[in-house]
């Protein structure tokens, strides 16, 4: 029998299952970029004031998945706006991080997670949701492009060093 998967929004006391998923996440990345991103080595509590930082603030939200009792995954999103002379004024959200371990791939936990910021992002007056994909995340971005996103920018980048 397949266990249950569940989500809520995280609290405090979950900031170290946060922590220990974000290796995993920070892991992959490493791997591809080595120059840009930390040792996924490092203790990881290290990252504990920056999610607390997301914990405390209204605008910022950080759902996790479980399965059955276990931390699984977690998304961290931020509600923003923009405008300008050549921009219309829209109330957007962010994802900051997406995260599931790797044993739950395919599972459905991901597309999960993005529909708990989708219907939070909705209920703060969204308009839209955006994130930012590493290209070697082919992974990833499969499943940002069967939920719906668009590539709409590249962002590039250029070593000096």
């Amino acid at each position: 029998m397949d266990e249950v998967i569940s989500y809520r929004q995280a609290m405090v006391e979950d900031v170290t299952a946060i922590c220990e998923l974000g290796q995993l996440l920070n892991a992959i990345h490493h791997a591809e970029r080595p120059d840009i991103y930390t040792d996924e080595t490092l203790d990881h509590t290290r990252d504990a004031p920056h999610w607390l930082s997301f914990l405390n603030n209204p605008e910022q939200v950080v759902f996790l998945a479980f399965v059955g009792d276990r931390a699984a995954g977690f998304v961290s999103a931020g509600m923003f706006s923009a405008g300008g002379p050549l921009m219309q004024p829209m109330a957007f959200a962010r994802i900051g991080s997406v995260c599931v371990a790797q044993v739950f791939w395919g599972k459905g936990l991901g597309r999960g997670l993005i529909e708990h910021v989708k219907a939070w992002a909705l209920e703060r007056g969204a308009q839209d949701i955006r994130l930012s994909v590493w290209g070697f995340n082919t992974h990833a971005r499969r499943l940002y492009e069967e939920l719906g996103f668009e590539t709409r920018a590249y962002e590039m980048g250029m070593r000096l060093l």
